[in-house]
């Protein structure tokens, strides 16, 4: 965070606490997810995407993860006709008292978008990026109000899955980020504050080191695609849908729990770690894992499959909200 500013600045109550209005700015699918998030919480939005046909795709999208939000839970007062469509994202942004923008993984694009949002927006707004990839100190330089931007990267599908992932870049005051952190909180989502800007983040460096993983396992013929996908769906990716590796390592040291584990299976995690790949994405490689999934995917009705694993996903999602103890 920035040093020598004065106090006033660290104070969430200098950015606007009242949302009742968001601009969602980038339609495609986050976007969509966010604006059918938002909607279901009872709130407005004002969407905006230059692309032909948006208006139509967006109303269209919403309309299909209804049911789904309305499995979770609904607002009150939630509706899919407080969805307002504009041309542009200054309009979009002006009557906003938060933005989250969806636009596409090129810093040109964003600081572009930025420099629009910043002069359009109350200087009380927060203006967060959903990107995956970028950071927001790359992007704040395009602001007059740089202490305002904020990543608010969700995981997708945004409109299901809760985890968003919060931070701010060298020139973002606190109070944006806590303000961040208290309306996602609003929405029903986990948000987990970042200390400090990563490439791609926590949660897609997880996975990347399971990817890299798997991706050698199948480049060195040790499993097939079908296996490996098998060996998490079926086995540690139940646990870890309700709880993270360290908690797991903790109930698995029984009433020693964690610093058991570490010393009892510490030398094997460390022969593991060294044993690991560190696969390339050859031509070769990238062929394999197609063709594998391809195997994987044969006889199967993908969107029955992708109907199967939402139904799943609601019920656990609705279940998990009901838990007391679990973090």
């Amino acid at each position: 965070m920035p040093e020598n500013r004065s106090e006033t600045v660290y104070r969430q109550d200098i950015y606007r606490q009242d949302i009742r209005r968001v601009a969602v700015i980038g339609c495609g699918v986050i976007g969509a997810s966010w604006a059918s998030l938002v909607l279901a919480a009872g709130l407005d939005v004002t969407a905006s995407d230059p692309a032909p046909g948006a208006e139509a795709r967006l109303r269209a999208t919403v309309a299909a993860q209804w049911p789904a939000l309305e499995a979770i839970g609904l607002a009150p007062d939630a509706s899919p006709e407080r969805l307002r469509f504009v041309t542009g994202p200054e309009v979009a942004a002006a009557d906003a008292d938060f933005v989250q923008e969806n636009g596409p993984e090129r810093l040109d694009v964003k600081r572009e978008t930025y420099a629009r949002l910043d002069a359009a927006a109350a200087p009380d707004v927060v203006l967060a990026t959903s990107s995956s990839g970028l950071k927001p100190s790359d992007i704040q330089g395009a602001c007059r109000h740089p202490g305002r931007v904020v990543l608010g990267h969700p995981f997708n599908p945004p409109h299901l899955v809760p985890l968003v992932e919060v931070v701010g870049g060298s020139a973002t005051d606190e109070g944006a980020v806590a303000t961040a952190m208290a309306f996602y909180t609003r929405l029903g989502k986990r948000p987990i504050r970042l200390r400090r800007e990563l490439t791609g983040h926590v949660a897609n460096r997880l996975q990347a080191a399971l990817w890299r993983e798997a991706f050698h396992l199948v480049g060195t013929g040790a499993a097939s695609v079908a296996d490996i996908d098998a060996a998490i769906a079926h086995g540690p990716g139940l646990r870890w849908a309700l709880m993270g590796p360290c908690l797991l390592n903790h109930l698995s040291g029984g009433p020693g729990g964690l610093a058991h584990t570490l010393d009892h299976l510490g030398p094997l995690m460390e022969a593991m770690w060294a044993d690991l790949g560190e696969p390339r994405l050859t031509p070769e490689l990238k062929q394999a894992l197609v063709a594998g999934l391809a195997d994987e995917l044969a006889g199967r009705d993908e969107a029955a499959m992708l109907a199967e694993r939402d139904a799943l996903l609601i019920d656990l999602v609705r279940r998990k909200r009901g838990t007391r103890e679990l973090p």
